[in-house]
Parts: structure tokens; sequence; C-alpha cells
């Protein structure tokens, strides 16, 4: 299949310049034409984990949709290493074409593959052996229910761990070469096809969680062959030769560390997963009043984490759409051209962010009807009012998550890992614990806007000593 952004005539070799014109066209255009399919590419993405709690909401139980909760911190792991290989290489392909040094750009793709594949399957070996051990340490309350529809649906997932792995973290070394429309296509497949697959394994074959695990590990598998055939091709600008891989240690090196602000974030993310299950089961109970309370607490934040992805994946694809430009022209030392980049990114993401707060603030009971339609009285009354009270800063989240990738691109990672860590970790966490001791339930919910808005202040500090050297280098 061809790429818009190949097809042009006269173009001697059009996958060069493919790359070249990261450097050339205008950055309003090259936005558009990354951001969308990239944008696509990841809500499409996420609706692999929202679409099967959609219908298992539907068709099995609320609290199945707790079950699913408990093994997210696990799931994030995965993604975490997808995202540490992926965007790692992704930004040395980039950086790399713009710099001309293409053979190396070919280097990075073939470790890529290669440290998606070892870690893929060790993570899926390792998780498999301990699977009852690690249920045990992820929040569920003695009792709990959901833990039974947790481990029917993960032991599934894991079979499909290094589809998963490849399908993501070779989407970002596509983007990367100039060809957004090939990944945003691959995520389609593999979306469409769980959306398809997922009623019939759960209400044809009866399967309830375990039919919504089978339908996402075959979509990711397709998805994962798509984006490798691409790779494989003539039309790639960096292509996959596993038979010319030199394994080199130093390659290793620069891809973690390019992707390891990422990394850290999803890292990081996990553990407060796991905080915050715990945090719903000890005070769910008792402030929501019925015997099952930390399930029906666990379901909530479920619904409310699934509806902040789906906000928050335009965000990540406006990202991720503007990397490649961003990478290859802070490569080249067009510095101008990053700052309008960063720039339009930023509006972007902003924008997105307030129509998602204001669809948050004014139909958040609608909006928790479309998962659960026949939820209890309980569910029915936390989940909209915890939607409310999370997303109170949300307008903000768009400027800090592309003002942290920006220190990626400009060569300053720590400064990137430290700013990623501000609010999933140094700031959240312990507003989680203090906030929850005092105020309970509700405690745990405003940890969230808090982190967010401390985390705004800092990066607003950060970025602009940065705006500041750009201009300057500019001149």
């Amino acid at each position: 299949m061809s790429d818009t952004i190949l097809d042009t005539p006269g173009e001697k070799t059009g996958s060069l310049n493919a790359a070249d014109r990261l450097g050339t066209e205008g950055i309003g255009k090259l936005l558009l034409r990354f951001s969308i399919p990239a944008i696509s590419g990841m809500l499409v993405n996420a609706l692999y984990n929202v679409v099967d709690r959609i219908f298992v909401g539907r068709g099995v139980n609320e609290v199945a949709l707790g079950g699913l909760s408990l093994v997210l911190p696990l799931m994030t792991i995965s993604m975490a290493f997808a995202m540490l290989f992926g965007i790692g290489a992704a930004n040395m392909i980039s950086m790399r074409l713009g710099q001309g040094r293409r053979q190396e750009a070919e280097n990075a793709l073939n470790h890529c593959f290669l440290l998606l594949i070892t870690v893929g399957i060790v993570i899926m070996a390792a998780e498999l052996t301990f699977l009852d051990g690690l249920l045990s340490l992820l929040g569920a309350q003695e009792g709990s229910a959901a833990v039974v529809y947790a481990r029917d649906y993960y032991h599934i997932i894991l079979y499909g761990q290094v589809f998963m792995m490849l399908g993501f973290g070779f989407s970002h070394c596509t983007r990367a070469q100039g060809f957004p429309t090939i990944t945003m296509v691959s995520m389609f497949i593999g979306a469409g096809t769980n959306i398809i697959l997922d009623p019939i394994f759960i209400f044809w074959f009866n399967l309830g969680v375990e039919g919504a695990a089978w339908a996402t590990i075959i979509s990711q598998l397709i998805s994962a062959v798509w984006i490798l055939s691409f790779s494989f091709g003539k039309k790639a600008v960096v292509k996959l030769r596993p038979r010319s891989f030199k394994l080199s240690g130093a390659m290793i090196g620069q891809i973690v560390i390019f992707g390891s602000a990422q990394f850290l974030l999803q890292f990081i993310m996990s553990g407060v997963q796991v905080l915050v299950n715990t945090s719903m089961g000890w005070y769910g109970a008792e402030t929501l009043e019925v015997a099952n309370g930390g399930d029906i607490a666990l379901s909530g934040m479920n619904i409310c984490g699934s509806i902040i992805m789906l906000i928050l994946m335009p965000v990540f694809g406006i990202n991720q759409g503007a990397q490649p430009i961003l990478g290859y022209n802070y490569g080249a030392k067009k510095y101008n051209r990053v700052m309008r980049a960063y720039l339009g990114a930023v509006g972007g993401a902003t924008a997105i962010c307030i129509a998602g707060f204001i669809l948050c603030q004014t139909v958040p009971a609608f909006l928790v009807r479309i998962f659960a339609p026949e939820g209890s009285p309980a569910l029915l009354s936390f989940t909209p009012w915890a939607i409310r009270i999370v997303t109170l800063i949300l307008p903000l989240n768009g400027f800090q998550i592309v003002s942290s990738n920006m220190f990626v691109v400009t060569g300053r990672p720590k400064t990137s890992i430290f700013l990623t860590m501000l609010r999933q970790f140094i700031a959240l966490i312990p507003c989680v614990l203090i906030f929850g001791r005092l105020w309970k339930l509700r405690g745990v919910a405003m940890a969230t806007p808090v982190a967010d808005g401390f985390s705004f202040i800092v990066t607003a500090i950060f970025i602009a000593v940065e705006l500041k050297k750009l201009r300057k280098a500019g001149k």
C-alpha cells in the first residue's frame, strides 16, 4: 500500500524524500500530515483496552471491570518496554536520517526488533510462572471476586505479549521514517479486528472475559504482521535486515537512553495503578457503604481511566506526530522550525484537553452508562463524581506531555525523565497517600488534579529556559 507522503510525481527517490520533507515542508502541513494519522492510530490503539472494557461491562458484569483494572499495572509494564525500545529506536532513526547517517538508522531498527522479541518472551514466561503471586499483590482485598476475572483474562493476554510489543514498538519506528499512514493503518487493522471479535467471543461463544482476551491477542497478531511486512518491504526508508544485524552494546545503550523517559513514565504509572487499586479496596467499602464496595470502586476507577485514556490518546498522537519533525529538524540544526513545531503541537494538544474537560464535566453519567448501562446504584453514584474530580486540571495536561518530550528531542533525556516522574511519582504518590488518609475515596481522586497542577508549574519553568536557548540558537 502506498503512503500519501510518497506519491509525488517527479521524485526520483520517493522513499528518501519522505524523510527529507521533514526539513523543508511547512510546519503546519507537516503537523497535520503526521499528527492526524498518529491521533487516529493512538485512538484506535486505545480501543484495544476500552472496547474490551465496554463489552465486558455489558456482557459480563461490573465486577469483571474491576478484574481488568487489577491487571492493568502488568499490562502497563509490558507497554513500558515496548515504548522503551520503540520510541528509543524511533528517536535514533529520525535524528540519524536528519544527519544523513542512514546505515545507523537501519542498525537501530534491527536492534529494536531483537529487543522487543527477547523482552516480550521473557515477560510472558515470567508472568505466566508467577501469575497467582502477582495477582495477590495488585491491590484487591481479601475475598475480592474481581481476582477471578483478572486471572481468567490475563493468562490469555500473556500469550500475545510479543505481538503487542512488536506492533506497538514498530509503529513508532515506521512513523519516524516519514510513513505515518502505514502506522495508522496497522492500528486500524488491529483495533477493527478486536471490535469485530469481541462480541463474537463474549456473546456468541459465551466466553466472557476470556473471549475478550482472545479477541485482543488475535488482533495484536494481525497488526504486528502488517507493520513488520512493511518494514521488510521495498518502500521503507529504513529496512529490517536480520541477516545484516550486528549486535552493539553502544546502540542498545543509545536506544535505552532515548526511550527511557516514556519507559519510566509507564513503569511508574504501573506502580501508581497498584497504589490506586489498593486505595480503592481500602476505602471503597467504607465510603460506598456496600458489601463489595472495594470491587465497585475498582470498577468505577477503571471506567474513569478508560475515559481519560480516550481523551489523552489524541494528545499522545500529536506528541508522536511531532516527534519526527522535531527530531529531524533538531538534528539538521533548523531550530526555528523546531520552535514552530513545538508550539503547534502544544496548541493542538491543549485544544483536545479542553474539549475533553468540557465533556467530562457536563455529561459524566452518560459516559459511565456506555460501560455499565445497568450498573448498581453505588457504581452510578460514585463514578460520575470521580470523573469530575480527576479531570479538574485536564486542560493543562497537553502542555505537560508535549513539553516533557521536547527535552528528549533536544538531547536532554534526564530533564525529560525528571518531568515525567514529577507527576507520576514525586507529586502523585504522596498526594494519594496523604489525601487518601485524610479524605479517603475523595482524597484519592483529588490527588490527580493537585499533582497535575504542580507538574504544570514546574514544567513551564523548565520549558521557558529551553525555548530561550532555541530562539538564541535560531538567530
